[in-house]
């Protein structure tokens, strides 16, 4: 059996995989053009970081045609799992009930978003 490493994208990859995610596919200049509304990004950077993410396998690209077009390759709940696997690992000692305290205590919760955790509680228990 072949298990393939796991590759932690960067900060910088996150935000370009947020965009694919949303998306599904874009070209690197409208992944640049997402970029430019919320940050100082220029184009030829986005492209770089784009080529690395190609080249570390977290996009896929299309250069059937001119204009290249990118997709992600890891999807967001296995990165998600990932990176909170890790957080919990590293920064919580193992323990998720100390990620759970410090996330909830740090961000007000909504109403909707406290009945979708009970829920989850709820299931949780039943198991």
């Amino acid at each position: 059996m072949v298990t393939t490493k796991y590759i932690k994208p960067t900060e910088s990859e996150l935000e370009i995989l947020r965009i694919l995610w949303e998306r599904n596919t874009a070209s690197v200049r409208e992944v640049h053009e997402e970029l430019s509304k919320t940050k100082e990004a220029g184009y030829t950077t986005t492209l770089k970081l784009m080529q690395i993410m190609h080249e570390k396998g977290l996009v896929g690209r299309d250069d059937s045609v001119k204009t290249h077009i990118y997709h992600p390759v890891v999807s967001r709940e296995k990165t998600q799992k990932h990176l909170i696997g890790k957080m919990i690992t590293t920064l919580f000692g193992g323990s998720s009930t100390e990620l759970v305290l410090h996330a909830l205590g740090n961000h007000k919760a909504s109403p909707a978003e406290l009945e979708e955790i009970q829920q989850l509680l709820n299931n949780l228990k039943k198991q």
